[in-house]
């Protein structure tokens, strides 16, 4: 059974001709089915790295935040995952 698309909300605006022609090369590569779709893909990627810059952001608020012992504790899991992920290749294993 197909999917059924999810309800799209009307955009009226205008762009610069290199973002244009940037979402026309999406669409004629194949990457996107239309230029709707390539925004949709653009705004997914600004999005998931705004996503991972808050996450760092927490990450180091966190850690600077730790009490000494806890540090160190944190920094010896760190280093034995570190020492149990080098045996992996990601490319293959996983």
């Amino acid at each position: 059974m197909a999917q059924a698309k999810a309800a799209r909300a009307k955009l009226s605006t205008t762009v610069s001709a290199q973002t244009l022609e940037f979402l026309e090369k999406k669409v004629a590569s194949g990457q996107a089915a239309s230029l709707a779709e390539a925004v949709d893909a653009a705004i997914q990627k600004i999005r998931g790295l705004e996503n991972r810059q808050r996450l760092a952001a927490a990450t180091a608020r966190y850690f600077d935040q730790l009490e000494h012992p806890a540090a160190e504790e944190e920094n010896a899991l760190a280093h034995d995952l570190a020492s149990a992920a080098s045996t992996i290749n990601f490319d293959e294993d996983l």
